[in-house]
């Protein structure tokens, strides 16, 4: 019998720099406070063993032959990734900083850095990553709910929402009060809320954004 997968796997930080002995001294640091870390000597090694599913964040280095840092950001970006980036660069260029978090960067620190600062970056980094997370599989998760409405049932949704009486959607629907409420009764339980109020405050967000 095949074991179960874990549910979760382990947050790591994916290093990329192409001079070794930081690679090794970052490596060193952040594995004695029990992080787990893989390494790579350039964005394209990285691109090959990239996996957009693995928890954690990137730590990479500005300057770099071929891909430089600010190319493999932009090149993540443009596949949808959405890990959080630490730049690190060999000297401090506010134009390149500037740009990295215009772009999403979560910090962009100068070597060598303070063991304290790095540390305190990449827990932030996997903090934002982990509540990322969680909103993607919430959404993912809405999503799934309301696929399984009917399309009658998304009708009544969308009126309810409105803040229509069902005696006003069985209008606007051309049908009985007594079949709007077994359709809104049905929305409540496929989308497993107990009230008006939790319906709205579930869908509405989802509205909000479409409408923008």
């Amino acid at each position: 019998m095949t074991p179960p997968k874990p549910l979760t796997r382990p947050s790591t930080v994916f290093i990329v720099d192409d001079e070794l002995a930081v690679r090794t001294a970052v490596a060193r640091l952040l594995r004695s406070m029990g992080l787990a870390v893989a390494v790579f000597a350039s964005p394209e090694e990285f691109i090959a063993g990239y996996d957009p599913d693995a928890p954690g964040c990137l730590l990479l280095d500005v300057a770099m032959p071929g891909l430089n840092g600010l190319e493999l950001q932009q090149l993540l970006a443009r596949r949808g990734g959405t890990l959080p980036i630490i730049f690190l660069s060999g000297r401090a260029d506010v134009p390149i900083s500037v740009q990295a978090m215009k772009a999403g960067a979560v910090d962009f620190l100068t070597k060598p850095v303070v063991d304290e600062v790095l540390l305190t970056a990449v827990r932030a980094a996997f903090d934002k990553d982990r509540l990322a997370r969680r909103a993607r599989a919430a959404a993912a998760e809405l999503a799934a709910r309301l696929a399984s409405l009917t399309p009658r049932e998304r009708e009544v949704l969308e009126h309810v929402v409105a803040g229509q009486l069902n005696k006003q959607i069985a209008a606007d629907l051309g049908t009985v009060e007594q079949t709007i409420k077994i359709h809104r009764a049905r929305v409540m339980t496929k989308l497993k809320v107990q009230s008006v109020a939790d319906l709205v405050r579930l869908v509405e967000p989802l509205r909000t954004g479409n409408s923008g």
